[in-house]
């Protein structure tokens, strides 16, 4: 089996109204991403999602479609597409970074190469230790009144964690976690997700003065680059710390573990570069006794069914204790396949079907496509 042609297909999907993201970063909208088809001259057509943005990686849409057509495609038509390994290394060879966008190429080979046997991709990956993942939804950085409101509407679709957005301003992003407290009670657990925003004395503050709302865990509450910082900040606050956007590569996986920097790490093929990258840096985490969980991009359906193999075949992936972000299409008007992904809440169910167990849909990709 030979790879015949590389397509990538520009979509712009909006959010829901009144699920727009707001963050440190930003405002999310509506999501400018590629969606990618490998062809094979076996019939077999592999799909994969670069869910790209560039606030996160500096991939931006026309520099995927761009990448994949003038970089990409030429390195692997013509290989076999389950020659997962020499794919990997001959796009890094070709085009440094662009993990998004790689990481579609190779989502669609994992694809492939579950097609061709009649085997879901999480059975490649060494067979499933779980049958769900157990899923938090995610209350934005609005006012604290909207906040509150959107964590009652999450708690009322039977979600049994809610994550708080903070980052921009400390006595506000204060206010918010204790309203969304408040309003999920004792017993539900809450995270926070700084996204870079706060200094390191701003997040000594805020970690400190959110002690008694007994936090599950904080994510990436300082920028990203500086380990020791983290470490320190780790050290000192009472909340378990969580990296993000500080663990894009294998090798800042080794420097947050070598710095005893972080107690959960997360993770997800599109920040990584793939499947495989993503197993890699779960073995760093396992070799230091650390335990991750499922990051997001906002993915639509395909990039989520990706995430939830992975998070299926790892037992070091503990979204029991952590819950994951396979949330996307939750968020989104339209997630492009034929058949939604259950996503709960509580917990999400991987799919079963031969490869990611998703197929495009066609008539949503035609309405959603970029010129």
């Amino acid at each position: 089996m030979k790879i015949t042609r590389i397509e990538p297909i520009p979509v712009c999907v909006p959010l829901k109204k009144g699920l727009t993201a707001k963050t440190a970063h930003g405002e999310h909208v509506v999501s400018p991403y590629v969606i990618v088809k490998v062809h094979t001259d076996a019939g077999l057509v592999g799909l994969g999602e670069a869910t790209i943005s560039g606030l996160w990686s500096g991939e931006t849409q026309a520099g995927c479609v761009a990448a994949i057509n003038e970089y990409l495609a030429p390195q692997l038509v013509g290989r076999d597409p389950r020659d997962i390994t020499a794919a990997r290394r001959a796009m890094d060879f070709i085009i440094k970074l662009n993990p998004f966008t790689k990481a579609a190429v190779e989502m669609a080979l994992w694809d492939i190469a579950g097609k061709a046997v009649g085997l879901p991709v999480y059975q490649l990956l060494g067979g499933k230790v779980r049958d769900r993942v157990r899923i938090k939804l995610v209350v934005w950085a609005r006012d604290v009144p909207g906040s509150r409101a959107m964590a009652e509407g999450h708690l009322k679709l039977g979600v049994s964690c809610v994550k708080v957005k903070v980052g921009l301003d400390p006595e506000t992003d204060i206010a918010r976690v204790r309203a969304v407290r408040e309003v999920a009670g004792p017993n539900i657990p809450v995270t926070i997700d700084a996204n870079c925003g706060w200094t390191i004395q701003q997040a000594r503050h805020c970690l400190r003065a959110l002690a008694d709302t007994n936090l599950l865990l904080a994510e990436q509450p300082i920028p990203a680059g500086d380990p020791a910082a983290l470490a320190e900040l780790r050290a000192h606050t009472p909340a378990p710390i969580m990296a993000d956007e500080s663990v894009f590569t294998l090798q800042d996986a080794w420097l947050l573990t070598a710095h005893r920097a972080v107690d959960i790490l997360s993770v997800y093929p599109g920040k990584h570069g793939g499947i495989a990258a993503t197993a890699e840096i779960v073995a760093v985490a396992k070799a230091a006794g650390l335990r991750c969980t499922i990051g997001s991009n906002l993915e639509l359906g395909i990039g989520t069914a990706a995430m939830l193999h992975v998070a299926a075949a790892f037992p070091e992936i503990d979204t029991d204790s952590f819950p994951a972000d396979t949330i996307g299409p939750f968020y989104h008007d339209f997630d492009l396949v034929t058949r939604p992904l259950d996503l709960g809440p509580p917990h999400a169910r991987v799919p079963d079907g031969p490869g990611l167990g998703v197929e495009l849909d066609e008539e949503q990709v035609k309405r959603w496509r970029v010129a």
